[in-house]
């Protein structure tokens, strides 16, 4: 991360705090981690802090921190950092997307409930006149769909279980058992019927191979008429030109927070349609909520010092079910 973005995660009270338990390196790295500047402080690293666009931890910048023994991630995924040298040196990984979680859940059921409401599409026919009152929706006992049981799919099932709407929530996960699913407060279904009963369909499933397009044209068919698609995972998980071509006939509405390319070329279909709104990549930590991310990561350094476990504490396996 850029050291103003650093300044945001790490005030001058959690850097005070951190400095408390281990010795930092002065100001923040950036660029290439090859570079002269960044060699000199990964000489001495013994735990690496980082944070967005951090480059990959390939063996030839982990050859210039012989005495490097764990990383913290101040974000969310690690994926496109850490890479098989890591592991094969031992290294710790640990990441926040704990705290990261919270705000997407938040955002989620936000969006849920605009969604229950007929928000976008009440909001399109506005100058034309108020909906009648027999014909306006609500939550209560809506069918939620919700796609992937990760960190932030567990987060929003708890979510509507906790609502007084008495939300009926499908899940679809290929390692979650009907028992664990029944633990959760959730139904597990597979994907065409959870697509098919479902009025509201969630999406929080990892960016992996076998989940491109998950939300094909064929499954969003299935979707009832009035529909509504939340996508606040990864946007290859939806098949972009057929959800907008779902939301041009009027016949399914979404709120999409990630796209499929992202950003959207300008004029695509789905920034103008009225039923329809995209924000730009913003359901997770922002603004005053970046603070967790590096309360979160000074707690863990806190932990690893200690000798205690580590709470992110990520492991090679866990990789290929993770965003």
């Amino acid at each position: 991360m850029g050291a103003d973005v650093a300044a945001q995660v790490f005030p001058p009270d959690l850097r005070e705090r951190l400095g408390a338990r281990v010795e930092l390196a002065p100001g923040v790295l950036t660029g290439p981690l090859t570079g002269a500047a960044s060699r000199r402080v990964l000489a001495g690293a013994e735990i690496l802090v980082t944070g967005w666009e951090c480059p990959p931890l390939t063996p030839e910048v982990l050859a210039y921190a012989p005495r490097l023994r764990a990383v913290v991630h101040a974000a969310g995924s690690v994926k496109a950092m850490v890479t098989e040298a890591v592991w094969e040196r031992g290294i710790v990984v640990s990441s926040a997307a704990d705290a990261n979680a919270a705000p997407v859940v938040a955002f989620t059921l936000a969006a849920i409930t605009f969604a229950a409401k007929g928000a976008l599409r009440t909001a399109a026919g506005y100058a034309a006149g108020w909906p009648p009152f027999t014909e306006r929706t609500g939550a209560d006992a809506r069918t939620v769909g919700v796609i992937g049981a990760s960190r932030i799919g567990r987060g929003v099932i708890a979510a509507l279980r906790a609502s007084d709407a008495g939300y009926r929530v499908l899940l679809t996960d290929p390692y979650v058992t009907p028992a664990e699913a029944a633990s959760l407060g959730a139904e597990l279904s597979p994907l065409p019927e959870l697509c098919s009963r479902s009025g509201i369909v969630t999406v929080h499933a990892p960016q992996l191979p076998e989940t491109r397009d998950l939300l094909s044209e064929a499954m969003l068919r299935l979707i009832p008429d009035g529909g509504c698609v939340i996508n606040t995972a990864r946007g290859s998980l939806v098949d972009t030109e057929a959800l907008a071509r779902e939301c041009g006939t009027g016949r399914l509405d979404a709120f999409l927070d990630v796209t499929d390319p992202e950003p959207l070329p300008a004029g695509h279909a789905l920034l103008t349609l009225p039923n329809v709104l995209v924000t730009p990549h913003i359901a997770g930590a922002q603004g005053s909520e970046v603070r967790r991310l590096g309360e979160y990561a000074v707690a863990e350094v806190e932990r690893y010092v200690a000798g205690e476990p580590l709470r992110g504490r990520l492991r090679r396996e866990d990789l290929g079910r993770l965003a």
